[in-house]
C-alpha cells in the first residue's frame, strides 16, 4: 500500500451518539482502515478513564491516544498504557474567576497523574477513582484541565463569561453539552497530534481528523495546516464547519463511517463533500 495516514477521531458526536451507542458502521469502517495499514487514533476531550473503553471497543491498535483536549497523550507499553505526555497550569487563578461568576457551579480539575477532585456529581462525568472535595481544595495542586458545568447556563453565557474574566492565558472550549473546558495555553487535541505526528513520521500531507465540536477546531486547523483534511461531522456548528475542508453526515447516520471509507480505493461510495 502507499504510506499511511494518521487518523485522529473524535468521540462524543463522532464515534458515539449520545446514548453512548456506537454511530452506525463506526466499528466496521475503523478495521477497514485500519486493515488497510492506516494509524487510527483517538482525540477527544475525554479524559483517559472515559476514554479507555472506546480503545478496547474499536481495538484501536494505535500506540498513542490524545484525551484530555490534547492535555494528555496516553503511549501503549508492554503491560498496558502510560502518561506519555501531560501538560499542566496553575488553575488558582481561572478557579477564582468562574467561581466569583458561576458560584453554584459543579467544577472538576484532572491532576497531572490523571487523578479527578470534583466538587458536586455530574451525569456526564466519569468519576470513577475521583474524590470530592471543597471548592478550595480544587487549586492546590497544578492541573492539566479545569471542567465546569453550570445547570442553566448555555454555550451562549458561557462565552460571555470567558469575555468577562479574559481567559487569556488558558486556552477553553465549550464542549456539545454546555460545559466549559480549561486547559493549558497553547493545548489543544492539534498541538497533541502534532506531537503524535513527529513521532510517527508520517508523511504532512496524510492525515485525516474528524470531530463535530469546537474542541476540534484547533485540529482541523493543524491537519490542513499540513496539507491534510479535516472533516466535520454533519451535525457539527457551523463555525466548526468552517473550519474544516470537507462535510460528512450527521452522527445519527453514521457520517464517521463515511469519511473513513473515503480513504480507500473506493471513494465514489463515501458522501463526503467538499465544504461550499
Amino acid at each position: 500500500m502507499s504510506a499511511p495516514w494518521l487518523v485522529g477521531l473524535d468521540v462524543d458526536g463522532t464515534i458515539i451518539l449520545q446514548d453512548e451507542t456506537m454511530s452506525p458502521g463506526v466499528p466496521e469502517a475503523v478495521a477497514r482502515v485500519r486493515d488497510a495499514g492506516h494509524v487510527v487514533t483517538i482525540a477527544t476531550g475525554r479524559s483517559w478513564a472515559a476514554t479507555e473503553r472506546w480503545v478496547e471497543e474499536l481495538e484501536i491498535a494505535a500506540d498513542h491516544v490524545v484525551c484530555s483536549n490534547g492535555a494528555v497523550t496516553m503511549r501503549r507499553v508492554a503491560d498496558g498504557w502510560e502518561r506519555w505526555h501531560v501538560e499542566t497550569f496553575d488553575p488558582r487563578q481561572v478557579l477564582e474567576l468562574l467561581t466569583e461568576r458561576l458560584p453554584e457551579a459543579h467544577y472538576m480539575v484532572e491532576l497531572g497523574d490523571g487523578t479527578r477532585l470534583f466538587t458536586g456529581e455530574v451525569g456526564d462525568w466519569s468519576l470513577e477513582g475521583g474524590r470530592q472535595v471543597e471548592i478550595d481544595e480544587l487549586g492546590a495542586l497544578p492541573v492539566s484541565r479545569v471542567v465546569v458545568v453550570s445547570p442553566g447556563h448555555d454555550e451562549e453565557d458561557f462565552h460571555r463569561i470567558v469575555s468577562e474574566t479574559g481567559l487569556n492565558e488558558v486556552s477553553y472550549a465549550i464542549g456539545w453539552t454546555a460545559w466549559l473546558d480549561i486547559a493549558p495555553q497553547g493545548v489543544d487535541k492539534g498541538s497533541a497530534l502534532a506531537r503524535v505526528h513527529a513521532e510517527l513520521g508520517i508523511d504532512g500531507g496524510k492525515t485525516l481528523v474528524v470531530g463535530d465540536g469546537r474542541n476540534d477546531i484547533g485540529m482541523f486547523e493543524w491537519a490542513r495546516g499540513l496539507g491534510g483534511r479535516a472533516v466535520a461531522m454533519g451535525q457539527a456548528p457551523d463555525e466548526v464547519k468552517d473550519a474544516a475542508g470537507e462535510i460528512t453526515g450527521i452522527v445519527e447516520d453514521g457520517g464517521l463511517a463515511d469519511a473513513l471509507d473515503s480513504l480507500l480505493p473506493h471513494p465514489g461510495l463515501a458522501q463526503v463533500r467538499a465544504r461550499e
